[in-house]
């Protein structure tokens, strides 16, 4: 009398098994392409995400905590002469040191670096207001550091343009953020501006030509 039950007991987990199996395996492959999708959105030199993860980031970190907000850009400086005189391994060496440095800096601060492409570099991160000039001043000191290359020293010269979230409107989103970071570092790298310089509102208004920020290859100003 009670071998009808077991059996229709045993019938319902065997039926159950035979769905749970393949949604397990279902899950682990969604898992798996997952990571192999954010594994090939990374650049393969340094390991760094790109602009969307860095724009989704400094989105993110604008909604929680605007007011400790800064955005970055770093631009490697001489790279074109290291890869002229030295190989293009020499300059790979360099930018992955970079790309090395600039994610664990700004995964301390409770932040993201991307590489942008080529030698460009930005990070979002958070940093007391207080303590922006003495942070950036540490960050340039930490990318200087030599690099061992095959037995040869390379020292890398980085370019910083730094935007402060708190010195600009409240409706400057990611992109005005970035477009001041980017113009800062280019009045630094060009010696217009001391390193240490921040962002001001109309670096980050500063309009575009062709989409991208005046004194950029390809790019033109109209005379005045």
């Amino acid at each position: 009398m009670h071998a009808e039950p077991a059996l229709r007991q045993r019938s319902r987990i065997l039926a159950l098994a035979a769905v749970a199996v393949p949604l397990a395996v279902a899950v682990a492959d969604d898992v798996r392409v997952r990571r192999h999708l954010q594994a090939a959105r990374r650049d393969p030199l340094t390991g760094l995400p790109g602009r969307d993860a860095l724009q989704a980031r400094t989105v993110s970190l604008a909604r929680a905590h605007r007011g400790l907000l800064h955005v970055l850009v770093a631009d490697a400086d001489g790279l074109k002469t290291v890869n002229d005189t030295l190989g293009h391994a020499a300059g790979d060496t360099l930018i992955a040191a970079i790309g090395h440095r600039l994610g664990a800096w700004a995964q301390a601060r409770g932040g993201l670096a991307a590489r942008f492409g080529g030698d460009e570099f930005a990070v979002a991160v958070l940093l007391a207001p207080a303590a922006t000039l003495r942070e950036v001043t540490a960050l340039r000191q930490l990318l200087a550091q030599p690099v061992d290359h095959g037995g040869q020293t390379l020292t890398p010269a980085v370019s910083i343009g730094t935007a402060r979230a708190t010195d600009l409107p409240d409706a400057a989103d990611t992109s005005r953020l970035l477009r001041g970071a980017d113009m800062a570092m280019y009045l630094v790298k060009t010696g217009e501006k001391p390193p240490g310089y921040l962002a001001t509102r109309h670096d980050a208004y500063t309009p575009a030509v062709h989409g991208r920020r005046p004194g950029r290859p390809g790019t033109h100003l109209p005379l005045a």
